[in-house]
């Protein structure tokens, strides 16, 4: 595994041929994906100013361009009309100024004024390499061009650590104010969140206090990626609450999840209605985001969602600390596909977007027994147990196994019979207590990734994966019905810059 220095992990960007040939390696990569949002080179992590705006969905990504390494953050910019197919747009934010001048950090977006405008976290380092976040400012308007703020909304906050950081924007029709959701931790070393407001959405902000959640005072040491969503009519708060263990998570402390509850945005309170969920049992789903302004579409559109109907989230497919087999590779790192929310009881509900149908080219013939590198399968449990092994060998041996225990009501997925196997001192298996019977199965496999959708989004499982040429196998055991769709490529690895 290479070793980076910090004066390489943290150089400039300066232009494409810098990393022309880098890329045209790492396309022949057999890794690389057909349907998921990846990097043109380099590093790609959290999923920021995810928005809908004048027929476009827009979605942008942290990005270091150098390697599998985390250094000097970029925003890039990737396009949609139907969230399914997706076009590269080129670099966005550069770390320029001194106020994030060792990187343009995790944040979100806001439509005013008929424009796109983009909140992030400025990580600046003084030259003893003391971190200082500010909230950052940068207006994309409609010919493309991007337009920084000279100052920052606002600099960190003298009674917390250094971690305050992705800045979620709010904008409350019945007050007219503006809220920004900072992830942070406390002096002592609590995880929480702080909030900033203002009248107006490009300036006067002040503090406003931090989030009051009873029950959860003591809950990690750092809450990343806050976001409060209206879903179904519940209000859902979404975090990454880091460096704590969690039962059926394995060795893994970095975590994605949500309650169910009640904001008070004059208390500062969210009262929980039930538990901490977890929102992806996988190994690899962290740093989830919710589109902004989905309530805009069109409402012609018999797809068209409103603002207390649904959610679209999309997360990075990866976690923190942690390495893959494609670092080798000089690249690491892609976005899962985006997924329609709704609360069913006291649960979140997460299911494939109708679009994905779209993506199907034909039926697979099943009788070679052999896995396409991009496909859908879905399967229909007629029995009580079932087993599922993808990416075995010719004779049917190893590979990811999907196994449901009618009795338990467990379902387990295990990773440790791949041939490449990679961060196993977190865990090779996870497991989800469904509380009922497995009925159905939706898995969507691209050349890395494997998703688990189970009864109809009941529960969600994002793994990253890396075969060998010959594990391309599979076998199921059980009284199923099976069919399965090759799918067209719907991402561009165009190299735009």
């Amino acid at each position: 595994m290479r070793k980076w220095t910090r004066e390489e992990r943290y150089r400039e960007f300066k232009n494409e041929e810098e990393i022309r040939e880098l890329h045209e390696r790492i396309a022949k990569s057999p890794y690389r994906q057909t349907f998921h949002v990846q990097g043109v080179t380099g590093l790609v992590n959290d999923p920021n100013g995810y928005v809908y705006h004048n027929g476009l969905w827009h979605l942008f990504y942290q990005w270091c361009p150098w390697g599998a390494v985390h250094g000097l953050k970029y925003w890039y910019h990737t396009v949609s009309e139907d969230l399914v197919t997706w076009q590269n747009k080129g670099l966005a934010i550069r770390p320029d100024t001194v106020y994030d001048n060792k990187g343009a950090y995790s944040g979100s977006a806001l439509v005013a004024e008929n424009s796109i405008y983009l909140y992030y976290t400025g990580n600046h380092r003084t030259e003893d390499w003391v971190r200082k976040s500010y909230t950052c400012l940068v207006n994309m308007r409609d010919d493309g061009s991007y337009h920084k703020y000279s100052k920052p909304l606002f600099g960190p906050n003298p009674h917390y650590t250094e971690h305050q950081r992705d800045p979620k924007i709010y904008y409350r029709e019945e007050t007219g104010m503006y809220y920004i959701l900072l992830g942070a931790q406390t002096p002592d070393k609590r995880g929480c969140v702080i909030v900033y407001k203002s009248n107006e959405f490009n300036k006067n902000y002040e503090f406003a206090g931090e989030l009051n959640v009873p029950g959860y005072e003591s809950f990690g040491d750092m809450w990343e990626c806050p976001s409060i969503e209206r879903i179904s009519g519940k209000d859902v708060l979404i975090f990454c609450p880091q460096h704590l263990f969690i039962k059926g998570r394995g060795n893994d402390t970095n975590h994605n999840g949500y309650i169910l509850g009640t904001m008070d945005w004059e208390k500062l309170e969210f009262m929980p209605e039930g538990s901490f969920h977890v929102l992806d049992f996988g190994f690899d789903s962290y740093a989830a985001a919710c589109a902004s302004n989905i309530g805009a579409r069109n409402v012609k559109d018999p797809t068209a969602l409103t603002k207390d109907d649904k959610a679209i989230l999309v997360a990075w497919m990866g976690l923190p600390d942690v390495e893959y087999p494609t670092d080798d590779e000089e690249w690491a790192g892609c976005l899962t596909m985006p997924r329609e929310l709704t609360v069913r009881g006291r649960r979140l509900i997460q299911r494939p977007l109708e679009g994905l149908r779209k993506l199907r080219i034909e039926e697979a013939d099943m009788r070679t027994g052999k896995l396409p590198g991009a496909c859908e399968m879905e399967f229909i449990n007629r029995g009580e147990d079932l087993k599922l092994s993808l990416f075995t060998d010719e004779d049917g041996n190893g590979g990811m196994t999907i196994s449901f225990d009618y009795r338990t009501k467990d379902l387990l997925i295990d990773r440790s019979s791949m041939r490449k196997r990679f961060n196993i001192g977190l865990g090779e298996s996870r497991t989800r207590n469904l509380g009922h019977n497995l009925a159905h199965l939706r898995i969507f496999i691209d050349h890395s990734s494997v998703e688990i959708f189970v009864n109809d989004g009941d529960a969600v499982f994002t793994s990253r994966v890396f075969p060998e040429e010959s594990e391309h196998g599979w076998k199921c055991e059980g009284d199923v019905s099976v069919r399965i769709w090759k799918l067209r490529e719907a991402v561009t690895d165009d190299f735009v810059l």
